[in-house]
């Protein structure tokens, strides 16, 4: 049986949302485990991380940057790189913003980076764009037209991201779990 964290950040609320999406698409790969997990609770939770097969780290953008919660964790992670007990795990990313770009690209190479200082093996996303026109485009998985991870864009009167960018970030899990089932 394989174990895939889902590690996140949300200070709004509208990552949370993208991190339960994942953590959904997770689960709904039979023969993986799956753990959902907020930064903020992290201090029980280092085991868990260095146990799993895969990681997916997620956080929203602000200023075209992670959020400083989730920056605290990888600072934290420091004696986990020293160690290298992360390395040939599975990694992948998310992230969201208030804007359609808001740099969220910044963002995943973030994360990215921060995955191989680890040692770690980074999962893209694995989806085409899919707004090939205006109509109902906030419906569309990938919308926005990442590769490196997925992204989400919530506008600030909305409670969530977007039907399309849940999916996305859905898909994402679900891709995660089944390259995490076939390297096990």
């Amino acid at each position: 049986m394989s174990n895939i964290v889902t590690l996140y950040h949300s200070g709004y609320g509208h990552t949370q949302h993208q991190a339960e999406a994942v953590h959904e698409g997770v689960r709904s790969v039979k023969g993986v485990t799956a753990q959902l997990i907020k930064v903020e609770d992290l201090e029980s939770h280092w085991d868990d991380l260095d146990k799993a097969d895969a990681i997916i780290f997620g956080a929203p953008t602000y200023m075209g940057s992670l959020s400083a919660k989730f920056k605290e964790f990888m600072e934290a992670s420091s004696k986990r790189w020293y160690e290298q007990k992360w390395k040939d795990k599975y990694a992948a990313g998310f992230s969201n913003s208030q804007s359609l770009s808001g740099d969220k690209l910044n963002s995943l190479v973030q994360l990215t980076i921060f995955a191989a200082q680890h040692g770690m093996i980074w999962i893209s996303l694995g989806q085409m764009p899919d707004a090939s026109n205006s109509i109902g485009a906030k419906d569309h998985t990938n919308r926005v037209g990442s590769y490196l991870g997925a992204m989400a864009q919530s506008d600030p009167d909305s409670k969530a991201p977007s039907g399309g960018d849940l999916e996305t970030a859905r898909l994402l899990g679900v891709r995660v779990a089944e390259i995490v089932l076939k390297g096990n």
